[in-house]
């Protein structure tokens, strides 16, 4: 199989898509067949199938390279979308729904007008979907979303100084846990871990597995220790090198627990 990355958005998250016999070089154009209906997409690589891992029995087509007429009916969208979503927010405005629009988007075929809102409660927009409808004579999808698919929409840096992972790397947002954070050792402060969506950040998961598998066996800061010096009390550790810092006689002394020796 041809496998081929496609993105939507300019540096925006990848997918993959069966180009069957097409020879695409990266950065053209191409219109794709997703659950939505077609889509208007660029290639940003051409993969070996050994380097990913996906259902092959779910891969959409490439449905052809993008002409002219096909960029021109794009560029059409994209505004008529910019439309669209002002006056879905001046009608929920109207409705007196709190909804705060992301953005709006048809499908390349216009068979589909999707709008996606971030809200703090379930809202009934049912009045809403059907002005809408009336007014663009297409199938409207609303879809809330949650405040990481917020942050996956819009973009932004993190605290890392590089692009949100939600928006360029991430494949699927797993989820993360607090417990990953005291895994790590990590100082329980919300501006610390939290990420530009307030959650956890998605990062903490990268690493928690070769963490907990380097934390077996470790003491935790505060704990009481027996060490050839005597007793102490643990006053840091350094998990994936599985040391630690005791305090044994009022001297600072640090320990191995592979080795058992005093380094």
């Amino acid at each position: 199989m041809n496998i081929y990355e496609v993105t939507f958005k300019d540096k925006g998250k990848g997918y993959y898509f069966n180009g069957h016999d097409l020879k695409i070089p990266n950065k053209v154009t191409v219109i794709v067949e997703t659950e939505r209906g077609l889509q208007f997409g660029r290639v940003v690589d051409n993969t070996n199938l050994e380097e990913i891992h996906i259902d092959m029995a779910n891969l959409k087509d490439i449905v052809r390279i993008a002409t002219r007429k096909d960029y021109e009916q794009y560029l059409k969208n994209c505004k008529d979308g910019e439309n669209a979503l002002k006056d879905a927010r001046k009608i929920s405005e109207e409705l007196g729904l709190d909804m705060r629009f992301l953005d709006a988007s048809f499908t390349f075929d216009r068979k589909q007008l999707l709008f996606n809102f971030y809200a703090d409660e379930r809202v009934d927009f049912r009045e809403l979907a059907k002005r809408l409808a009336n007014i663009y004579k297409t199938r409207i999808e609303l879809r809330q979303v949650g405040a990481r698919d917020k942050a996956e929409l819009i973009g932004g840096i993190g605290i890392c100084g590089r692009k949100l992972c939600c928006s360029s790397c991430l494949k699927n947002l797993e989820s993360v846990s607090m417990n990953m954070a005291k895994n790590q050792n990590l100082a329980l402060n919300p501006s610390k871990i939290n990420g530009a969506c307030g959650r956890l950040l998605c990062c903490l998961a990268y690493e928690d597995d070769e963490y907990v598998r380097c934390g077996y066996g470790m003491p935790s800061v505060g704990d009481k220790v027996k060490t050839v010096d005597g007793e102490g009390q643990v006053l840091s550790v350094d998990i994936l090198n599985r040391k630690y810092k005791v305090i044994v006689n009022e001297e600072l002394r640090e320990f191995c627990l592979d080795d058992e020796k005093d380094s």
